[in-house]
């Protein structure tokens, strides 16, 4: 089964984004495949390169970024959401006259149509926080 899978929530102000991650393992480990996983709103901050929890805490922002990585992920941010909490690439940070990038760059930022193309092409669409 192919799974597409959103993600409302920030990393640390409620359970969606920690039971968005463990929700992908756990469809990776049964043998499925997923699509694509799109953060939008506060979801755009698990794609924070700069955050840093306390060492003795949960670092999911990590955990996403290895999750992608070794599974070769398409994560994808919401653009819009992404410029207005400052989570930037390199492009937009040129574009917008920003120094420097906040966003690790194993996440793409891309607009709306990620979302739809990804809700078509899985078989569920699953979603995580409001």
């Amino acid at each position: 089964m192919k799974f597409a899978i959103v993600v409302h929530g920030a990393p640390y102000s409620d359970q969606a984004a920690r039971s968005a991650y463990l929700f992908a393992r756990s469809v990776i480990e049964e043998g499925h495949e997923i699509y694509r996983i799109f953060f939008y709103h506060d979801g755009v901050y698990n794609a924070n390169l700069l955050s840093v929890p306390p060492q003795d805490e949960a670092y999911i922002e990590s955990d996403w970024a290895s999750l992608g990585r070794e599974h070769q992920l398409d994560m994808v941010v919401c653009i819009s959401s992404a410029l207005r909490r400052g989570i930037l690439n390199e492009a937009e940070s040129n574009r917008y006259e920003r120094v420097g990038t906040s966003i690790n760059p194993i996440f793409t930022v891309s607009g709306l149509g990620q979302l739809i193309d990804a809700a078509i092409q899985a078989d569920k669409l699953v979603t995580f926080g409001v």
